[in-house]
């Protein structure tokens, strides 16, 4: 059996649940290295969890022919930048969201893998988990009728300071983090072809700490999408979808292994639906795993990952800021 072997770029902490953590359950993943700007650090993480080969730069990782492919959680500035790195170097890629610094780099990217015949995969892992087969089901069937509106939220207390996602530089906000997730979640359920309709921010030095957006889909006139990492909404993660016939409410829609639940209303009496407590994660990595070892299509092209980095810009553009750009750091 062969195994799909990983080296990691940059010591960062979502490795440990994104990564480690799956591929432990998985006997045909191993991840055999990592490489971080300062070798200590990659040394110390790679002494902490059983992580074989520490490399001294990111390019010797890239370079070490042991390797099959790479799995990127860099800031969101240095995405692009190291995605293209990795496929020049003959390595597929997991690359954690969001996808790149912007559109315009996101289409670099996809032009950088045609034709490679290497995977290139956002690990947006909401998107691998069986919820979203079933919300589609359900919006499939009819039951809510014609729909009118959704909203989707994701707000998590993020204190403002030296954290990255604090800095613009590196491609922090709340859109790129936090919002992320409502916005992919609706475009995974209505489509790529959202139109933004109207943004609105609160900033703090430049970065949006909350960002408040309405999108319109050629079969849902309206979507709202809030995201904040500090306002008064303080925390929330949900998804409520009306049609004239019904309304489906979802909790924990992006992290369903935490207590998800579907709850349906609509002329059909009220229910609730129960989700798979499997890991998104874990989802996430099996099908990283079948696209390169199998062939298996991944449930998330190229395509939809520049569609979302499009959709992202303009969200900035319509508050009145302007899209992030990518960094040319090292880390």
């Amino acid at each position: 059996m062969r195994t799909l072997r990983i080296g990691v770029l940059g010591a960062a902490r979502i490795t440990r649940i994104a990564l480690l953590r799956p591929a432990r359950a998985l006997p045909d993943v191993s991840v055999d290295a990592i490489a971080a700007r300062d070798e200590q650090r990659a040394s110390a993480f790679a002494s902490k969890h059983g992580i074989a080969k520490v490399h001294g730069t990111y390019d010797d990782l890239l370079a070490d022919p042991d390797l099959d492919a790479v799995y990127l959680p860099l800031p969101a500035a240095l995405h692009g930048r190291w995605t293209i790195a990795a496929l020049n170097a003959g390595k597929h890629v997991l690359v954690e969201k969001p996808f790149t610094a912007n559109g315009d780099e996101a289409h670099a990217v996809a032009d950088a893998a045609a034709g490679t015949g290497l995977v290139v995969t956002e690990a947006f892992h909401t998107l691998f988990h069986p919820v979203v087969d079933q919300l589609r089901g359900i919006l499939q069937s009819g039951e809510l009728g014609a729909l009118q509106r959704a909203t989707a939220t994701f707000c998590v207390p993020i204190p403002p300071g030296r954290d990255i996602r604090w800095n613009e530089a590196l491609g922090g906000g709340a859109l790129m983090d936090v919002g992320w997730y409502p916005v992919r979640m609706l475009q995974a359920l209505f489509g790529y072809d959202a139109t933004v309709t109207s943004a609105t921010a609160t900033t703090r030095k430049g970065v949006d700490a909350s960002m408040l957006a309405t999108l319109a889909f050629p079969d849902l006139p309206s979507a709202t999408v809030t995201a904040s990492m500090w306002s008064r909404h303080v925390f929330g993660a949900r998804v409520e979808i009306v049609g004239d016939g019904g309304t489906m409410r979802v909790r924990w829609p992006f992290h369903p292994q935490v207590g998800g639940r579907i709850r349906l209303r609509s002329a059909a009496g009220s229910r609730t639906v129960d989700v798979d407590r499997g890991s998104t994660y874990r989802f996430q990595l099996e099908a990283f795993r079948d696209a390169v070892l199998l062939g298996k299509p991944p449930a998330s092209s190229l395509t939809d990952s520049v569609a979302m980095m499009t959709v992202i810009d303009e969200i900035y553009r319509k508050a009145g800021l302007r899209p992030r750009q990518p960094s040319t750091a090292s880390d």
